[in-house]
């Protein structure tokens, strides 16, 4: 079974690189700007939900391919985040929201990777931990 895009199994599957992050950001800006919005706001949610660590923030910034000065960055270090990623989805100027999306995929990656690691362990429910490439 493939995912929808715009679904919460196809955020996670990105996340989880089982989609590429190329074919989601290209569906992300197809999106109409309230979409977005909703977006990353459930992408927001997510990532509290994960409750990622200051090490797991700095490394999404890594791994999203945004510079520390770029406003999401900033945001992201700056407080707690659970809070942060609040505001990073609020953000509303375009160029804003795409490196929002690129850095709220990269923290629910680093983030829930080690929540899926406790899961092989200690054992979970949640279905979006055992997603498996679409054919």
């Amino acid at each position: 079974m493939g995912y929808i895009p715009g679904t919460g199994d196809y955020l996670n599957a990105l996340a989880q690189d089982l989609h590429p992050l190329d074919e989601g950001i290209a569906w992300f800006t197809a999106l109409p700007e309230d979409e977005q919005t909703e977006t990353l706001r459930l992408l927001a949610a997510f990532c509290f939900q994960a409750h990622p660590t200051p090490e797991e923030a700095l490394e999404s910034i890594r791994r999203s391919g945004l510079r520390p000065t770029h406003t999401p960055a900033v945001l992201l270090v700056r407080g707690r985040i659970e809070h942060q990623v609040g505001t990073i989805a609020g953000l509303t100027p375009q160029h804003e929201r795409m490196k929002a999306f690129r850095l709220l995929i990269a923290l629910l990656a680093v983030a829930d990777a080690r929540r899926r690691a406790r899961c092989r362990i200690d054992g979970c429910g949640h279905h979006w931990h055992h997603l498996t490439a679409a054919p």
